[in-house]
């Protein structure tokens, strides 16, 4: 609508068009007001029932809310109103009228259960606070692709369709192409690697990635985004430098450009920032610090992944992100490299937040025969990954990387109690529409 002013921009003395949904409509008996809503904020509309035309009165009282409208009028100063302003309106057109039963209820006054909300995800981003982690999403985006530049990365676009698995196991989900089985692939990882090993020395993608893994917690997702980095020359330490600069630019962007979203989450008066560097505690430090807490039935010992009460208890103990460092060989994908002076001990490294798990990295294996050899260790065959590995042959330089969850970095920014909440329309066992 070329004629269409933003309600936030209607200013006493002003003849403007405002079209939204209407929000509430309070009628007083004699006087009766109609709030209208649009993304820019909420403005009155006052109806006088003697002194205005039957009609118009009628269709801008009758109509039931979440209806779209349009009301053209004059804007007037009004104290008393939510925004100070209301228009009086000369001319009411219903643009689409809204269902008078909806399935749940925009103004928030009666709280709706999660499944619901995202059955109908299209009402729910109507209320404000919804709307705002969306917005606060696509600012924590903006700074992580911003920062990467700053690090002198090159943004990538990797396949989604692939032949093969980029870890194997179960967690596939296989789809017919063109009479062949192909999967959707789980991480970018090997493809990144082969981009890492050209001239285009530093790369990172944000971008889909699909797992059909069982879990059905409050963290997991089956279809989910994942940030992810590969820098040529570089190590383990550097790719934790690179995913700390990234997650410290998140949250100093929402802190800095997002003060309007926070309010409307209740988090303008807590929102913290990282203050410090994170501490960087290797696996074995990690289970004699989870041990000491007495949280757990049983004592961890070496090789043992962590259980998430284990996470938790690290995490209330360290009290922010930390990295956890040289993990044993065997719990680690088969790229990741070991130390060269200990094959026990790899280069595999966790970025953690106290609630959960938010990244996965390491130093790769560059040298051909020693990926070989990973891909035989973890039951791959390593001809079934020919067009990766046949790339080591021919000059692959040292190279590290990481994978940060996008879903989980703004969950852990924002303190949501469900993963699916930071998912326009999210995609887990029980959830393939809308």
């Amino acid at each position: 609508m070329q004629d269409r002013t933003h309600t936030a921009d209607a200013e006493p003395g002003d003849d403007a068009t405002v079209a939204g949904w209407v929000h509430e409509i309070r009628d007083l008996g004699g006087i009766a007001f109609l709030i209208l809503r649009d993304s820019s904020g909420k403005i009155q509309i006052k109806f006088e029932k003697d002194e205005m035309d039957e009609d118009l009165v009628e269709t801008g009282l009758g109509v039931s809310r979440e209806s779209v409208v349009k009301v053209s009028g004059a804007v007037e100063e009004e104290p008393r109103a939510p925004t100070g302003v209301e228009i009086t309106p000369e001319e009411v057109e219903v643009v689409a009228p809204a269902d008078p039963e909806l399935p749940l209820d925009p103004s928030g006054k009666v709280d709706a259960e999660l499944s619901t909300r995202l059955d109908n995800r299209t009402l729910d981003l109507r209320k404000e606070e919804v709307q705002a982690i969306f917005e606060i999403r696509a600012e924590i985006m903006r700074a992580v692709r911003e920062q990467f530049r700053e690090f002198d990365c090159t943004e990538i676009n990797t396949p989604k369709i692939v032949a093969t698995g980029t870890e194997g196991g179960t967690e596939l989900f296989p789809i017919t192409y063109f009479g062949e089985e192909a999967f959707m692939n789980q991480s970018p990882q090997l493809f990144k690697q082969l981009i890492a090993g050209s001239n285009v020395e530093r790369v990172f993608e944000i971008g889909p990635i699909f797992r059909a893994e069982e879990h059905n917690t409050p963290r997991h997702l089956n279809e989910a985004t994942s940030i992810d980095f590969e820098g040529a020359f570089c190590d383990q330490n550097d790719a934790m430098d690179v995913v700390e600069g990234v997650v410290t630019a998140a949250y100093e962007a929402v802190n800095e450009n997002c003060s309007e979203e926070l309010e409307a989450l209740g988090l303008d008066e807590e929102f913290g920032l990282p203050d410090e560097a994170f501490p960087r505690l290797s696996y074995e430090e990690a289970i004699e610090r989870i041990n000491a807490t007495g949280e757990l039935d049983e004592q961890l010992v070496w090789g043992d992944d962590l259980p998430t009460e284990g996470e938790k208890a690290l995490g209330d103990d360290v009290g922010g992100h930390y990295f956890i460092t040289d993990w044993p060989s065997e719990i680690k994908p088969f790229y990741i490299k070991d130390h060269d002076d200990d094959d026990q001990l790899s280069t595999g490294f966790d970025l953690m937040h106290p609630r959960m798990e938010l990244v996965s990295g390491g130093q790769r294996e560059h040298r051909h025969e020693k990926l070989i050899e990973g891909f035989e260790q973890q039951g791959l065959d390593p001809d079934q990954f020919e067009y990766y590995t046949k790339m080591f042959k021919y000059g692959m330089p040292p190279h590290a990387g990481f994978g940060l969850g996008g879903e989980r970095l703004v969950m852990t920014i924002l303190g949501l109690d469900n993963i699916r909440e930071a998912v326009l329309f999210p995609r887990d066992r029980q959830r393939l529409s809308p």
